[in-house]
């Protein structure tokens, strides 16, 4: 049995019905596993060029999904 007793308002809000299904999630999710997959090769197989390029991937994944999220293909702001 736990002592702790929480009260329905110190819950926090729900999240959203489409919470990690939207273009600009995908896009994210799916450009920093490329990237991070192509950063683990390159270090494992000592590669830096491709070690770099991941990265760069990465990095482009971020602004990417930044501007879909901007453009409202992504989860809204509250």
């Amino acid at each position: 049995m736990s002592s702790v007793n929480l009260e329905p308002q110190d819950l926090p809000e729900p999240a959203a019905s489409n919470h990690g299904k939207t273009r600009a999630a995908w896009v994210l999710n799916t450009a920093i596993v490329v990237g991070g997959t192509a950063i683990g090769v390159g270090i494992a197989f000592d590669r830096h060029l491709l070690t770099w390029i991941g990265a760069g991937i990465c990095v482009l994944g971020l602004i990417a999904g930044a501007v879909l999220r901007a453009l409202g293909h992504g989860q809204p702001l509250k």
